[in-house]
């Protein structure tokens, strides 16, 4: 009688198997309604080549990088709310322009919707070789995802996941040699002694205010890379 109630369980044993199986996590956008305004916006751009682009999320999106850097034809590609899976779909405008240079930031919302460290480092990587593979003439330059800080006030909770950050960016750089990237560590520039984003460099925890961004391209100049 034991070994027949044990039968009967095991269809269930095998669904529950089933279901771990899947993929438990969604994958799209924080903000779906934004992705195509800003869609819309990049389609009425003149396709001009040999552009450099800063092609990321909403940390992208804020930035005024021709002013930052101090050249007018930088093309800004950020989207508020991407996550990598958006950015696949959206990357023939990023390779349609041949870019002299690309940086990628990508990531934190990918970490916000708990899609597993590894799937992210993958999907840059898939990213990367899409690019190379359309536009072989590009250099890439991969940037480390940056700190939090959910000590300051308003940070939203579900991107309280600081291990997931530092774990991403430990596969992005050991995706180095496989993706044929530049990896660039911009987490050091402002993290605090506690392993935080300084607080001085952010509204909310999150996103970065404008004087971050001049730090941040004085050092991609510093190295070489603009």
């Amino acid at each position: 009688m034991k070994y027949f109630f044990l039968l009967l369980l095991l269809p269930l044993f095998a669904g529950a198997q089933s279901v771990t199986n899947q993929r438990l996590y969604d994958t799209i956008p924080f903000i779906p309604e934004h992705t195509p305004q800003r869609l819309a916006l990049f389609a009425k751009e003149p396709v001009i080549t040999g552009r450099i682009i800063f092609l990321g999320n909403s940390i992208t999106e804020m930035g005024n990088w021709k002013k930052a850097t101090g050249d007018t034809t930088v093309v800004n590609r950020g989207i508020g709310g991407d996550i990598t899976y958006g950015v696949l779909k959206r990357l023939k405008d990023v390779t349609d322009r041949q870019p002299s240079k690309l940086f990628i930031l990508l990531g934190i919302n990918d970490i916000g919707k708990d899609i597993p460290d590894a799937v992210i480092a993958d999907n840059i990587l898939k990213i990367v070789n899409e690019v190379h593979s359309k536009c072989p003439g590009t250099k890439i330059y991969v940037e480390s995802i940056l700190p939090l800080n959910p000590t300051i006030q308003n940070f939203p909770q579900h991107y309280d996941k600081e291990e997931h950050v530092l774990a991403v960016n430990k596969l992005l750089k050991a995706n180095v040699s496989k993706g044929g990237y530049t990896f660039v560590d911009i987490f050091h520039l402002f993290v605090d002694p506690e392993g935080r984003l300084k607080s001085e460099y952010t509204y909310e925890g999150l996103h970065l205010k404008p004087p971050a961004y001049d730090v941040w391209v004085a050092y991609l100049k510093q190295r070489g890379y603009l």
